[in-house]
């Protein structure tokens, strides 16, 4: 199939953008959201489930025909962030934004399902199409598979994609193996004594403390891991104090950790209280740590990457389809990918001066969303024929 995004549907797609655009709602709160997705695809003739993990909402498209299943993905939370794009659709909710393009990542998976509806006679096997919440904190692919979406029907094979400002506008970005990373969150309250800044031997220093935690955190990258395996511990916040004269007997560290590799995930807790706990006892200070392990590393199966890489030169020529280099960022969507092989892939965005995802000024080229409807709709198809003979 060749590059067939015509203007009208182009146009229909970024409506669709527009429309979400406007109604941002946070995590497990997609009221408006879900209920928009609902109708549309319920006006698609799809046998249409609300309310899975509370907000989400499924389309399920059944050929008739023996094959696989393939699930398609989209998010549909917005941020905390109050828009600054100027746009003419801008939020309509206060203090919330579409800053991670969610909105285009709905408005894709909506078009795409118009053109599979459309081809369904030549499609074998079933489509499940997921509109999942709270991507963005807390996570919501776990509930969502919590509440059987692996499962009725079974899923044989997944898809999924993110808006991707660091590749070039109009391209696709595919990578078989690690493409994100396995993130956590902790916080680290250091207790100490407070006391005056002119007598620090009668205090016990938590500032002081906490420089010392974030100096001995650091080198559990630098001297306590194989440097050929990228990992990345970041300090995102350290309050401590309010006086220039008084030294504070508390301390807050807040901080994430970044891996791909599934050892080193598992042990971060461990070291990282191991370091908090000595430098802590050096200086007579207590702590308390409260460790989240986060979403897994996300995997994705080379044969179902080489399909979609071929699915998209097929749609947008060889020329536009890249291999991206894998990102620190994390995603929910690694649970699904644990279970069922699949591919999560990149729309590019870029622009000569982008703006970053999960800032207030983050917008992007409607123009994207109709060929990004149109390389799903080429995968989902390649798929269901490629497997359908081992799934089916």
């Amino acid at each position: 199939m060749q590059n067939r995004t015509d203007s009208e549907f182009a146009e229909r797609v970024a409506a669709i953008r527009r429309d979400l655009h406007r109604i941002p709602e946070a995590g497990f709160q997609e009221t408006k959201t879900s209920a928009y997705v609902a109708e549309h695809l319920e006006r698609l003739g799809l046998v249409v489930t609300r309310g899975l993990a509370r907000t989400g909402v499924s389309g399920l498209l059944q050929t008739g025909r023996p094959g696989p299943t393939l699930l398609i993905r989209a998010d549909m939370d917005g941020l905390h962030m109050q828009e600054e794009t100027g746009l003419s659709f801008a939020s309509s909710h206060p203090g919330m934004m579409h800053a991670c393009g969610h909105d285009g990542h709905m408005a894709m998976l909506l078009g795409a399902a118009e053109l599979l509806c459309a081809r369904r006679e030549d499609l074998c096997g079933k489509l499940l199409f997921v509109f999942q919440p709270a991507e963005e904190g807390p996570g919501g692919a776990l509930p969502m598979i919590q509440a059987g979406i692996l499962d009725n029907p079974r899923v044989d094979y997944a898809l999924a994609c993110h808006l991707w400002p660091d590749l070039p506008k109009g391209s696709i970005g595919v990578r078989p193996g690690p493409l994100m990373a396995a993130m956590d969150r902790f916080e680290i309250t250091i207790l100490g004594q407070t006391g005056h800044a002119a007598m620090p031997h009668l205090c016990i220093d938590a500032l002081d403390t906490g420089v010392q935690v974030v100096s001995g955190l650091q080198r559990l990258i630098s001297r306590q891991t194989d440097p050929l395996e990228p990992a990345v511990l970041s300090i995102g916040s350290f309050q401590a104090g309010s006086v220039f004269n008084v030294l504070p007997g508390k301390a807050v560290l807040g901080g994430t950790t970044r891996t791909f590799d599934k050892a080193i995930w598992q042990s971060w807790k461990e070291r990282i209280e191991r370091v908090v706990q000595g430098v802590c006892a050096s200086m007579g200070a207590s702590y308390q740590l409260s460790f989240t392990q986060g979403f897994p590393p996300l995997q994705n199966d080379p044969e179902v990457s080489r399909i979609v890489q071929r699915s998209a030169a097929s749609v947008l020529g060889q020329d536009r389809v890249l291999e991206p280099r894998p990102t620190m960022g994390g995603e929910d969507m690694a649970y699904i990918l644990q279970k069922v092989p699949g591919c999560y892939f990149f729309v590019g965005i870029g622009e000569e001066r982008p703006a970053c995802l999960h800032s207030p000024g983050f917008t992007f080229d409607d123009a994207v969303l109709g060929p990004g409807a149109e390389v799903f709709c080429q995968a989902a198809m390649d798929i269901m024929h490629e497997t359908g003979k081992v799934a089916g």
